[in-house]
């Protein structure tokens, strides 16, 4: 298709398709003002005006069939089919008024007219919105005939049995009745067609229209010749040529936007009441009507009986359509509650009713709960795209390898678990062994990064666990020691691993308390200039006052703090706690700072700088006085708004170390974008120092000169020893933090000389 082509079926008309619409247009006004006038000839005006508007919007549903995607050229065929019938059906109609003298009720043009509506039918049937299976299309045929077939007695009562007392041959009479039947099944399937809640395309509000006229054209010329009250040149005949001059109307529209030739596999919105109960709303019309009909005579007309016969075959049929299709929504709906979407394996749902169907059996029952590591960094980097695609193909390696020994089902996210119960041929810890064999990455995967490990636990039901969720809660604890174990393992639970559990639910409910119980306390450890020994500066070191427990150290509940959320309150506390104590030692050290550790969920917080300048601000302490120390991975995990909220930091004086120096994966590359004013060079390095390590005194050597090159102050942490003091300082590393120079201490000690 050429641009211009495209360009034509997106928007519209051609300059000779604006030219016919504007010459069919007037030929339709020029002759209803014809009719109007009851001028001579009227009847010929009549049939000429609607030959020429019919043919013309033959050839226009022809053009566009031609420019139109191909989902929508069958469409435009057949309504370009049905014009097409129509004007030679009206040819026919009128060489044989012109010569007969009389109305040409023949069962030719019958048959003509006839098969032009259900050209026009199939046409619907073939619409963007129809339904894209055999079934729906059948489905919503058979609406159409139901509801045409049960207004018959309808209109017979009200509008036709007069028909039947006119002086008309019998094909006369039946096809009086048959068009306005086969218009009404016509309007039917269109307003079945038009998708709910989903825009209508705008041909099909055209079409509506031009069938609705239709409808009324029909069934106002059958009652007029009923009543002998029709001439030919009536204005009623302008009816006929507006409906086709509706529908080459439509045409003019471009196709509608995800018209693509693929199926259309979204939900969409349920159908309004209506629209399910259109094709039995009719009927029971229908048999008041037929009742109605009996009477005086007691007995119903042989048409009647007919059409009530076939109108209960079709509700028959449209029934079995219906059961059929409620079995199928019953298949699809087990699936869609009891399948995983995406990876096609059970859900959590059927897996938990697996289980506790075996456990109800009193079978030995095990399960593994298995969890992929690093595949959120998996997401972060490459996309949830990536990330689906690889879970499909983690997930089809796990089936394979469970095979018949287990039952294996997809929870959420990236939890998996497998249940193995009965005899079980194959240990759950050889399972466990095949699983994570299974998920060895390949040279390719390896090197493109995008391959996580798994850790998996692993539960037997015993006289321990009262239902299914202590077994899947073991499984939990278990999948969470083979985590910590360093993961690409698997772990079974033990009571010792149950009781580690417990205890650490129980210190995540008192850190809860910590913060607003006044249990944390701040400890300040001091960095020297390691030439003169002054105390340049202090890091802030939070400390856990337990109640039960005694002191714990940041190691020990600082992780559970980041696992549950509370470390960003904790943060909060301890850099108010450290800007007011900072301020009461700079009366002894004008110069000393504080150095604040920042965890990288708080600085992924877009409040992170007011909490910081509230801090200051309370405590009256200069910006320039503090600095948040900063791990490089936090900082890898950074975004454009993370770095942006750094640069804003230092816009307002505050300080950033980054801290463990040479630990991180991308420290070079880093240091070229975030703001940082300090390195804190890693402890592992300075600690081999004093064993005569070549490769760590080079690599501190590296990153006092990198510092130096970026103009940034660097500090030695860890320094414990007279030989790693002289090294480092030899080395020149103008500042040093460790236990040589001081523990971490009271607020008080700060400030005073190491020397």
């Amino acid at each position: 298709m050429s641009p211009q082509e495209v360009k034509q079926a997106a928007g519209g008309f051609t300059r000779t398709g604006r030219a016919g619409l504007f010459v069919a247009g007037m030929v339709l006004v020029s002759e209803a003002g014809w009719l109007a006038a009851a001028l001579p000839g009227a009847a010929l005006v009549s049939d000429l005006g609607a030959l020429l508007v019919a043919g013309w919007a033959t050839v226009a549903c022809a053009g566009v069939a031609r420019c139109h995607p191909t989902p929508l050229r069958r469409f435009w065929t057949l309504l370009a089919a049905t014009m097409a019938l129509a004007a030679f059906g009206r040819a026919i109609w009128t060489a044989q008024r012109v010569t007969g003298g009389t109305l040409p009720h023949t069962p030719l043009v019958g048959a003509i007219f006839t098969a032009g509506i259900l050209t026009g039918a199939a046409a619907l049937l073939c619409s963007p919105s129809a339904p894209r299976t055999g079934v729906g299309r059948a489905r919503t045929l058979l609406d159409g005939v139901i509801v045409a077939l049960a207004l018959v007695p309808i209109g017979w009562v009200l509008v036709f049995r007069g028909v039947a007392a006119a002086e008309l041959a019998d094909s006369a009479r039946t096809l009086g009745l048959l068009f306005p039947v086969f218009d009404l099944m016509q309007l039917t399937i269109l307003l079945t067609v038009v998708g709910p809640g989903r825009p209508v395309w705008r041909p099909m509000s055209v079409l509506a229209v031009s069938f609705a006229i239709r409808v009324v054209a029909d069934v106002g010329y059958v009652s007029l010749v009923a009543q002998g009250n029709y001439t030919p040149g009536h204005l009623i005949d302008v009816c006929w040529p507006l409906t086709y001059l509706l529908i080459g109307l439509a045409t003019r529209y471009p196709p509608p936007p995800d018209c693509d030739g693929t199926e259309d596999t979204a939900e969409s919105a349920p159908p309004p009441w209506w629209r399910v109960a259109l094709p039995y709303l009719p009927v029971g019309g229908a048999i008041i009507a037929v009742v109605v009909a009996r009477r005086p005579t007691g007995q119903s007309p042989h048409l009647l009986f007919v059409t009530m016969m076939a109108l209960l075959a079709a509700l028959a049929l449209r029934q079995g359509l219906a059961a059929n299709e409620n079995l199928r929504l019953v298949a699809r709906l087990r699936r869609l509650a009891y399948d995983d979407q995406l990876t096609g394996l059970p859900n959590r749902l059927m897996f938990n009713r697996r289980l506790r169907l075996a456990l109800r059996d009193g079978r030995p029952v095990a399960v593994l709960l298995l969890d992929l590591d690093g595949f959120k960094q998996v997401n972060d980097r490459f996309g949830h795209a990536t990330g689906d695609t690889l879970l499909t193909g983690l997930a089809a390696r796990m089936r394979t390898a469970v095979a018949g020994d287990g039952t294996i089902a997809r929870l959420g996210g990236d939890e998996f678990a497998v249940l193995v119960d009965g005899d079980r041929p194959v240990p759950p810890e050889r399972l466990a062994e095949r699983l994570l064999q299974a998920l060895q990455p390949s040279d390719g995967e390896e090197d493109a990064g995008v391959h996580p490990s798994a850790s998996i636990g692993i539960a037997e039901y015993g006289p321990q666990h009262t239902s299914h969720s202590d077994l899947l809660r073991d499984a939990d604890i278990a999948m969470y020691a083979a985590k910590a174990a360093g993961k690409s393992a698997y772990r079974t639970c033990t009571p010792l691993l149950r009781e580690s559990a417990v205890s650490r639910a129980e210190l995540i409910a008192d850190l809860r308390r910590a913060v607003d119980e006044r249990q944390l306390q701040l400890e300040f450890q001091p960095i020297v200039d390691l030439s003169t020994g002054a105390v340049l500066s202090a890091e802030a070191l939070v400390r856990w006052r337990h109640p039960r427990l005694g002191v714990l150290s940041p190691a020990r509940f600082l992780p559970l703090a980041e696992e549950t959320g509370l470390i960003v309150p904790i943060d909060r506390w301890v850099i108010h706690e450290a800007c007011r104590a900072a301020a009461t030692w700079r009366g002894r050290a004008p110069e000393a700072t504080v150095a604040v550790n920042i965890a990288a969920a708080h600085l992924r917080r877009p409040d992170l700088i007011a909490t910081v300048t509230a801090a200051t601000a309370s405590a009256g302490l200069a910006p320039r006085a503090l600095t948040l120390e900063l791990t490089e991975s936090a900082l890898i995990e950074g975004t454009e708004a993370v770095l942006e909220r750094l640069r804003q930091l230092r816009e307002l004086g505050i300080k950033i170390a980054i801290d463990d120096f040479g630990t991180g994966y991308s420290s070079l590359s880093y240091l070229h974008r975030i703001p940082a004013t300090e390195l804190k060079i890693d402890r592992s390095f300075v600690s081999r120092l004093d064993t005569g390590d070549d490769r760590a005194y080079a690599t501190v050597q590296m990153v006092t000169r990198l510092a130096d090159a970026f103009d940034l102050s660097v500090v030695a942490e860890g320094v414990e020893t007279e030989r790693q003091h002289e090294a480092v300082t030899r080395i020149g590393c103008p500042r040093g933090q460790g236990y040589l120079y001081g523990r971490p201490d009271h607020p008080a000690t700060v400030g005073q000389n190491r020397s």
